[in-house]
């Protein structure tokens, strides 16, 4: 309890240190983006208000829970009306207000005339902030209440505002409101299970509180430890609360059980600290086993040279190591003091200890019986998953795809259906002698051409010192969008070189919000082989370490990879089609965010190592008491498989809860684990792994055996082993 103030107390006295704009660039839009740093040409941070009629042509109606494509064009009806009619009194006299109160707020660096739309329905006024990006999102609160106010005093019509930092604010509060509730929502759902699983209160509470410990001592840390590996807006927070709600539950689950089944392997004649000193000999070495292969796998994520996966990667590795020192300490202890007590609480009469482990031994008898039969199945249902995998294809959010269930998003919908160039926009730096001149002819070639907005002409500007330009390009589709992909590649491919050709000594980067998820996406793609390749070889490294076997390092590592390709499988079928929209409420992107298969990949290689040290532990303990390896598959996970069905039970509630949160990449990462998590436990470790040691044999342990078992070859064991299973 000490070192978990400690923890808390300094987390809270240093506070958290935030990653920077500039730990986020990566690719040539980072190179892009330091070049606009440098030479004073960042863009600065604007807020758009949009006034507009209700139900105005042109504009899809959001009654009808509708999306309007980003570019849509005002309907010919409007046209027809803005020919007849220009902006009406009631949008100018709004305007006047919006301008009058934005010009005397203090965060405000300019505002803008205001600009109609071309059918005269809409006006939009641009308000520029003084600071950055960052400031912005501070100061942002007082212009939403301005144009509140004008709203307000103007019924009849829609004003509403929207920009950067207005829709990151919204989105970030609205997803940390409902990861809150999906913490209140888990913890109880958790206890219940836990219930169902001990039969007693206190029994039922203790795995839950190693959790609490585990996540509260390491947000604490996590303060500590963002001053090396800066946080990247919260992103690790969703992780920390994962990863302590799965190992702190899972090795308390592992130590709980086998403290019981101490006892009552005893009949009840050893102590209650007894008990719990077996326990630790055997289910407390597999937790440090399991906590150092899963830190050391975490780590791998260091690899991907991103600021976000630092940050995810230092806070799942910390929590880890606070649930295995709570597992050392905390557990024990309160198992040794509570004694007797532990088993308070009891609402229902127990049933007898072992009857779930004979279920589960009469289940996995077949399997064993006919190893190849059952391993081919479970190949056969692990490659039908996992196929689809190879058509991934990867994106990055963009404002299009955030839910448009907050006014900020739905207002950025309707500012681009009316002013097309207000979208996103590619972002060209050259520096040189004359920058300005390949600009202007990179401009002209863009005229007329569908795949840049041609509502106005794009924006040139040059740095004081003239030797650094930027030209703003909008493009009138969303960002993540085909017709934007192409557009980059044109513009990368060929109008670019184009226009510097002939001009020596000039360096040149395309940025932006479309060449930043471009570059962003392809960075991910090139890192993945490295990051899977580190885990793997990390986690080989930790299981020989643990059973002295590099079969089963093998063997388990595979396991682990299977159970990722089936959650990669998953993602691609469900979330690049559409048959799955109503089911779980998203609008298909047609790709799978560029995060989510790498923060599955590192959650789940978590957990799938927790499993198998557990279960595989458990039968390395049969076969050292002389067990043909056969027979003690069948014990060891018998033995187990209460334990781990009863935590993969507790992880997809978890996961489950994460579906209700309105943004695409927690459904994909909580539908990728769910299903994956399921999958692990009802297929690879209690079909697939039996299977292949049964078909293994003695030689699933070499090149060191465990006490007591036989040596390869030996057939008398593996007889013995057969009629005992007969």
């Amino acid at each position: 309890m000490l070192l978990l103030a400690l923890c808390v107390g300094a987390g809270a006295a240093v506070g958290t240190h935030k990653g920077s704009f500039a730990d986020f660039w990566i690719g040539e839009a980072g190179r892009a983006e330091a070049m606009a740093a440098d030479s004073g040409l960042t863009p600065p941070p604007v807020e758009q208000v949009l006034i507009e009629r209700g139900g105005r042509a042109g504009t899809k109606e959001r009654a009808a829970g509708e999306k309007p494509a980003v570019g849509e064009k005002p309907a010919v009806a409007g046209q027809e009306r803005a020919a007849e009619e220009p902006a009406g009194k009631d949008l100018a006299a709004a305007a006047g207000e919006i301008r009058r109160r934005m010009d005397g707020l203090p965060a405000v660096e300019s505002v803008g005339e205001p600009v109609a739309a071309r059918d005269g329905e809409a006006l939009r006024i641009a308000v520029t902030l003084r600071g950055d990006r960052e400031t912005a999102k501070k100061d942002v609160d007082a212009l939403l209440a301005q144009t509140a106010a004008v709203q307000r005093a103007h019924p009849g019509l829609r004003i509403e505002q929207t920009g950067s930092a207005s829709i990151s604010v919204a989105v970030n509060d609205k997803q940390g409101q409902e990861l809150q509730r999906t913490e209140l929502i888990s913890l109880p759902v958790t206890f219940l299970i836990l219930f169902v699983v001990f039969g007693a209160v206190l029994a039922a509470g203790v795995p839950v509180l190693l959790a609490l410990f585990s996540f509260a001592g390491a947000v604490g840390l996590y303060g500590l430890a963002s001053w090396v590996f800066p946080d990247a807006g919260g992103a690790a927070l969703s992780v920390i609360f994962m990863m302590g709600m799965a190992v702190g539950v899972d090795y308390s689950l592992f130590y709980l059980k086998r403290a019981r089944e101490e006892r009552e392997r005893s009949g009840g004649t050893i102590s209650h600290a007894r008990a719990v000193e077996l326990a630790a000999a055997t289910s407390g070495r597999a937790v440090v086993d399991s906590g150092l292969a899963v830190a050391l796998s975490l780590a791998g994520l260091y690899l991907v040279g991103d600021v976000i996966f630092s940050s995810i990667a230092t806070g799942a590795i910390l929590v880890t190591l606070v649930a295995v020192g709570g597992s050392l300490t905390v557990l024990p202890a309160l198992l040794a003091t509570l004694g007797h007590r532990m088993d308070g609480g009891r609402l229902a009469r127990r049933r007898p200890s072992g009857g779930e482990g004979r279920l589960w031994a009469r289940l996995l008898r077949p399997v064993v019986r006919r190893p190849l039969v059952a391993l081919i199945a479970g190949l056969v249902a692990t490659v039908a998953l996992a196929a689809p995998a190879l058509g991934m294809k990867l994106g990055t959010e963009g404002k299009e795809t955030f839910p448009d269930s907050v006014p900020a998003v739905a207002a950025y919908d309707r500012l681009v259906a009316a002013f097309p160039s207000e979208g996103p926009a590619h972002l060209v730096l050259v520096r040189g002698a004359d920058p300005a001149a390949p600009l202007a002819r990179l401009a002209e070639a863009t005229r007329g051409d569908t795949l840049f907005a041609q509502d106005r002409a794009p924006v040139l500007r040059t740095a004081g010192d003239g030797r650094t330009a930027l030209l703003a390009l909008p493009v009138p589709y969303a960002a993540n969008s085909a017709e934007a992909s192409r557009s980059l590649e044109k513009l990368r491919g060929h109008l670019l070189p184009a226009a510097v050709e002939g001009v020596p000594g000039l360096r040149w980067a395309v940025s932006g919000e479309i060449a930043a998820g471009a570059d962003y996406a392809a960075h991910q793609e090139q890192r993945l082989p490295w990051v899977i390749a580190f885990v793997a070889l990390a986690t080989m490294a930790i299981m020989y370490a643990a059973f002295r076997s590099v079969v089963m390092a093998a063997l388990g590592t595979l396991l682990n990879l299977a159970a990722v390709l089936v959650a990669w499988g998953v993602l691609t079928l469900v979330f690049q089609g559409t048959w799955a929209e109503g089911l779980l409420g998203f609008e298909s992107l047609g790709f799978v965010g560029s995060r989510t298969p790498l923060m599955v990949f590192a959650i789940l290689v978590g957990l799938s190592t927790d499993y198998q040290i557990f279960v595989v532990s458990r039968i390395r303990e049969a076969v050292g008491r002389g067990v043909p390896t056969r027979q003690a598959v069948v014990d060891g996970i018998a033995g187990s498989a209460s334990v781990v069905t009863s935590a993969a039970v507790i992880m997809v509630s978890v996961f489950v809860s994460f579906l209700f949160i309105d943004r695409i990449e927690m459904k994909q990462i909580a539908v990728g684990l769910t299903v994956a998590v399921l999958f692990d436990a009802i297929v690879l470790r209690a079909v697939i792994l039996p299977s292949a040691m049964a078909l293994l044999g003695e030689r699933a342990w070499w090149p060191r055996h465990p006490a007591g078992a036989p040596a390869p070859g030996a057939r008398s064991g593996a007889v013995a082993g057969d009629k005992a299973l007969a």
